[in-house]
């Protein structure tokens, strides 16, 4: 087989690219699903972004989406990297792919750097949220990304297939929450907004000081629909420390930070920054956390098969198990 820097090399001199002689492709920190790897082109760095190895869930880890998506959205909004290439055909590297601008700024996840106190993390992440709210899909030239009529029963049916896909036997929280769930109404669909599906704030690069933003990254899941659902997934990673000790092992965000707010706060917050009202999230969350415990699971699935590598994936079906028996319990209370 023939080394795999070389076949990217070739594929882009077709192109008009060139990696810098005697150049690697590096993995970036961070991520664990989709693979970021940095390259050195002659113009400069840029970030070889592509999907884990092994099986992908029906829709996961779209890069022609997220071509389309970012491609759309730099002009408008300039924290999206800008595209560089995108190629189709899993013939090249083994998955389509894309390369992008890489960015400096780095990604946080469950805990703060050394030294960093207080909470513009949050505003930061809040305030991009808010941001890509307001733009026009229209005017992106993303008027028609998706199919945002009927976008919370929709999203409940493909996460149910996919819940199934990962356990043929139903986890009896994910069961009854599901059931619960189908027998409540749905929010009604609102405005269609632009969706990143996973702003949080390791899917933010920031300055390391000031946590201003320095790019949006991973939008290979972007669409449109309410906004009450960005912020519910935002919430889903958002464990307190009076959640269930099972759910703090998440680390997914820094929000058991002593002084850190809440989930009812920050949801106060993205309301007072983007001067919107969001409505009830109790479903909208209970979807977010199902999403997340599925997510989880088929992670799980892929380290079962040897398809992606490391301690940190052992666990996950068990985190899965807990995401589902608290959603369970906080949709039956009725709160966030």
């Amino acid at each position: 087989m023939a080394d795999e820097r070389e076949v990217l090399a070739a594929w882009l001199r077709e192109r008009g690219f060139a990696l810098v002689a005697g150049s690697a492709i590096t993995p970036l920190s961070g991520g664990i699903a989709n693979r970021n790897e940095r390259i050195t082109l002659t113009s400069g760095s840029a970030v070889l972004r592509r999907p884990p190895p092994g099986i992908l869930a029906t829709g996961a880890s779209d890069m022609g989406r997220e071509w389309r998506v970012i491609s759309a959205l730099h002009p408008h909004f300039p924290l999206v990297p800008r595209g560089i290439a995108y190629c189709d055909d899993a013939g090249v590297l083994g998955t389509p792919f894309l390369i992008l601008e890489h960015r400096e700024g780095v990604a946080i996840g469950g805990s703060l750097p050394a030294g960093l106190y207080g909470d513009a993390l949050i505003e930061t992440t809040l305030g991009q949220m808010a941001a890509l709210h307001r733009l026009d899909p229209v005017v992106a030239g993303l008027g028609d990304l998706g199919r945002p009529a009927g976008f919370y029963p929709r999203q409940l049916a493909g996460w149910t297939r996919r819940a199934l896909a990962v356990w043929p036997e139903l986890p009896p929280a994910a069961a009854a929450m599901i059931a619960a769930m189908d027998a409540a109404p749905a929010p009604e669909d609102g405005d269609a907004v632009l969706l990143h599906m996973d702003l949080k704030p390791d899917n933010i690069l920031v300055d390391p000081v000031s946590m201003a933003a320095r790019a949006v990254i991973d939008w290979d899941m972007a669409t449109r629909g309410p906004r009450s659902f960005d912020l519910a997934v935002l919430l889903s990673y958002w464990i307190e420390p009076s959640d269930p000790l099972a759910l703090h092992a998440l680390g997914a965000v820094p929000s058991l930070t002593p002084g850190w707010p809440g989930r009812a706060g920050v949801a106060a917050r993205y309301t007072a920054i983007s001067g919107t009202e969001t409505g009830p999230l109790a479903w909208p969350l209970a979807l977010a956390r199902l999403r997340l415990a599925v997510a989880w699971g088929q992670l799980y699935r892929k380290w079962q098969r040897g398809e992606v590598a490391g301690p940190r994936y052992a666990g996950f079906e068990v985190l899965a198990l807990a995401i589902l028996d608290h959603a369970l319990a906080e949709f039956r209370k009725g709160t966030p």
